[in-house]
């Protein structure tokens, strides 16, 4: 700075009166205005909202720098995030497992901070909000539930019953169905979202843990944690078409925004594996670190972002490639749910 400084002045002395100083004037006042432009990526980078269940907060992750940003203080054992589609809002459920928070923490994302807790069922693990952004489906394992927040006044208006240890929950594209994992009775409920009613129950593998549904809602990917595979649910049928081997302890998963690939954390085989959606069968294994928990694409599909739930870390893959190109360190203590969202309204650009 201080040597562009010196040759603007020097410049204006030597030519002062002329055309000259104009021309240096102009070189001048372009470098800074260079500079500007040249940082604007960096200003419309993702974010990156991780649950740390020991810390009992929320951490930040600024995806373009890859570290974190902020953290902020929610109720007991938060497990699970999910962010509203307008980036507005992340809510995040408390499990509380002893104390029993039993409670979703609502952050406004402007601010990042926390401006409402509603209360739920008995602890409450994943979450899912409509296409619309106008409700919250929450699965309470300990109530055999599903909670139903209404996003514009934060209180629960329905409350459903579902199968043995409802864990993790996804709504398909259109906002029609809500699939609920059942951990205890190896199953998954759909929900009609119209009539907030149980429509059906599909039986899948042992231990089914979390779910994530196909951009053209076509299919449902579960991982069975007790039996190392993975379920694909055909949703217009509601029947399991495939059954794909993954890693151990499979407990995780998230679908790239082109369909083409699922993405499936192996808690006990420190481990992702990549499923490729066109053949069913898994492609590549990338190695991670200890107790992968956790995994969301980017809203680009570029990469993904792996919860390390005892190494305190987030692995970052490069969907391309698949492999590890950046590992982000102290993520709180034991870091398990992540969901990511683009900072400004510019989904053209890229997240890192």
């Amino acid at each position: 700075m201080a040597y562009n400084r010196a040759w603007f002045w020097d410049s204006k002395v030597q030519n002062q009166g002329s055309k000259s100083s104009l021309y240096w004037l102009l070189r001048c006042l372009a470098l800074p205005m260079l500079a500007v432009l040249w940082c604007v990526p960096a200003a419309a980078q993702c974010t990156a909202y991780v649950t740390a269940h020991k810390s009992n907060n929320v951490v930040v992750v600024d995806t373009f720098l890859d570290r974190v940003v902020a953290v902020i203080p929610v109720q007991i054992q938060p497990l699970a995030v999910a962010i509203t589609p307008n980036g507005a809002f992340a809510y995040v459920t408390n499990s509380g497992w002893i104390f029993g928070s039993n409670s979703v923490s609502v952050i406004d994302t402007a601010s990042n901070t926390v401006v409402a807790t509603i209360p739920v069922g008995s602890f409450p693990v994943g979450i899912a909000i409509t296409p619309n952004g106008a409700f919250a489906y929450v699965a309470n394992l300990n109530s055999n539930s599903v909670s139903v927040i209404n996003t514009a006044t934060n209180t629960v208006t329905a409350t459903i019953g579902v199968g043995s240890g409802p864990y993790s929950v996804a709504i398909t594209p259109d906002g029609a169905f809500a699939y609920a994992t059942n951990l205890n009775s190896n199953d998954v409920s759909v929900i009609s979202t119209a009539t907030n009613t149980m429509v059906a129950t599909v039986p899948v593998g042992s231990g089914p843990v979390a779910v994530a549904i196909t951009p053209n809602g076509a299919f449902a990917y579960v991982t069975n944690q007790s039996s190392n595979n993975v379920s694909v649910i055909d949703t217009t049928t509601n029947t399991v078409v495939a059954t794909v081997p993954v890693g151990s302890g499979p407990v995780a998963v998230a679908i790239t925004p082109n369909g083409a690939l699922v993405y499936v954390a192996n808690s006990a085989s420190n481990s992702v594996s990549v499923i490729g959606t066109a053949t069913n069968a898994v492609t590549t294994t990338v190695t991670v670190t200890w107790a992968p928990d956790g995994v969301a694409t980017t809203p680009d599909g570029a990469f993904a972002y792996v919860v390390n739930e005892f190494a305190n870390t987030l692995s970052v893959i490069d969907s391309t490639t698949n492999t590890v190109v950046d590992t982000v360190q102290g993520v709180a203590m034991y870091p398990v749910g992540i969901a990511i969202m683009h900072s400004s309204n510019m989904p053209t650009l890229k997240c890192r």
